[in-house]
């Protein structure tokens, strides 16, 4: 992060303009907005700047810039089309450490102005760090899409309402769960869609039934992160990783989706890997419950589909026999993410009519799975956990009927920017995991379905 993002306090501040352009005028007119004091200097000004200077809202200083104009200045913009004078301005104003920015001059800026969303109170800006201004505006049009104006209605009432619940709510977790519960619920829906009176009286209840018990009460989100791509998670999961107290994570869930999580959320790692476990099944169960027990909303953060190989099912058998309330956020499985970005139908009518998961995991070296149903024709079957078996699980499906030639593929990494693809058959799966060292995790697709990899590969 080249910048630091702040939100400057200028009402009433006196701010220095250097240039008398309209590129100075814009410049003006974003430090008005902010109640701000402008003083402008320049030898003469254009007529959008002397509109400005006619209504009284700015003060025009008719002279060249000189180091005298930055006593008792806040912060200077310089907008001349003179690039020395520019330089003047910046070197005067770093002596004093006043904060400058000099026009489309990134390296002569100590900071940024944004393209600027404004809905006040909210206000959300988006900066390039001076790289490209116009993919900035276009950021912030593409926001202006998601944030209708009557947020800043939104923002004024809880404005409003604030003191009150401080209140009656002692701690800051207890008003942030009440804070979060009226903003994803009715309230914010009854202002958003402009129904002020009706969002108020409902707030106004709100308040008044709610209790510390309802608030302290812990909660687990079981939620599943993809196969890796963070844009592959659905807006429920987002959601609730942003209510987070505490995250339990394993090891497929990849760096990006993890950094979406709540910034004050703290991480824990309960990964598995093969032959290594770092926190037993057991425990992690015992330690979602203990900590929704103290009242924390618990996010158990799960590689693809928690339902699906993911052992979903028991974590939440034990918060269910202790009462404990969670929810399950369904995620894109492998089979489905990888398969998708490795230009592979899962099914298709002229190849494959149904599909079968199933883990590969040996247990005392061999692999107990209904071989039969798996040689069938016209099907597609997806390994998890296989690469460890893979000699094993070759050698048992062609004893079982599968012809050595039988397309298969390996998906390694899947849906990151690490993804790679190997087509193969079955026959050679396991020299082929050796010539290429190839690592997990890696899933294993195997099927005439195979065959369209080639030509359908786009990611």
């Amino acid at each position: 992060m080249d910048y630091l993002p702040l939100f400057v306090e200028l009402k009433n501040r006196s701010c220095l303009v250097v240039g008398g352009g309209d590129i100075a005028a814009r410049k003006a007119g974003l430090l008005l907005k902010a109640h701000a004091t402008v003083i402008l200097v320049a030898p003469k000004v254009s007529s959008t700047t002397q509109a400005l200077i006619d209504k009284g809202e700015i003060k025009w200083l008719k002279s060249s810039f000189s180091p005298e104009h930055l006593s008792n200045i806040r912060l200077v913009i310089a907008a001349t089309d003179d690039e020395q004078v520019n330089k003047d301005v910046y070197k005067e104003a770093n002596a004093l450490n006043i904060l400058v920015n000099v026009a489309d001059c990134p390296e002569l800026c100590d900071f940024i102005l944004p393209s600027i969303l404004d809905r006040s109170p909210i206000v959300v800006a988006v900066s390039s760090g001076g790289k490209s201004p116009i993919l900035a505006r276009q950021l912030r049009a593409r926001l202006e899409t998601l944030i209708p104006p009557t947020y800043g209605n939104l923002a004024n009432l809880v404005g409003r309402y604030r003191d009150a619940v401080k209140d009656k709510l002692s701690t800051i977790g207890l008003r942030r769960r009440f804070w979060e519960s009226v903003l994803q619920g009715k309230v914010a829906d009854h202002v958003l869609a402009g129904r002020d009176e009706q969002g108020e009286q409902l707030l106004e209840s709100l308040l008044e039934q709610t209790n510390t018990k309802q608030l302290e009460q812990g909660e687990v989100y079981l939620v599943g992160a993809g196969p890796g791509d963070p844009e592959l998670l659905t807006f429920k999961a987002l959601r609730l990783m942003q209510q987070a107290d505490i995250v339990f994570y394993d090891r497929l869930v990849s760096e990006q989706v993890l950094a979406l999580v709540r910034k004050e959320a703290e991480h824990v790692y309960v990964g598995k890997q093969r032959a290594w476990h770092s926190v037993r099944q057991e425990e992690i169960n015992q330690l979602l419950l203990s900590h929704a027990q103290q009242g924390k909303r618990v996010l158990r953060l799960k590689g693809g589909d928690p339902f699906i190989f993911g052992r979903g099912g028991e974590e939440i058998a034990t918060l269910a026999a202790e009462n404990i309330p969670f929810q399950v956020v369904p995620g894109i499985t492998a089979a489905s993410g990888c398969a998708s970005y490795a230009g592979i139908p899962l099914t298709h009518r002229d190849y494959s009519q149904s599909c079968t998961f199933v883990t590969g995991q040996l247990k005392e070296g061999q692999l107990d799975l209904n071989w039969q149903a798996l040689v069938q024709p016209n099907q597609t079957v997806v390994i998890y956990m296989g690469l460890a078996g893979l000699a094993v699980l070759s050698q048992q499906l062609q004893q079982h009927g599968m012809a050595a030639d039988m397309p298969a593929a390996l998906i390694q990494q899947g849906t990151t920017e690490h993804q790679k693809v190997w087509v193969s058959t079955i026959n050679d799966l396991a020299d082929l995991v050796e010539r290429e060292q190839v690592q997990a995790p890696t899933l294993v697709i195997i099927g005439n379905v195979v065959k369209l990899q080639d030509s359908l590969s786009w990611f």
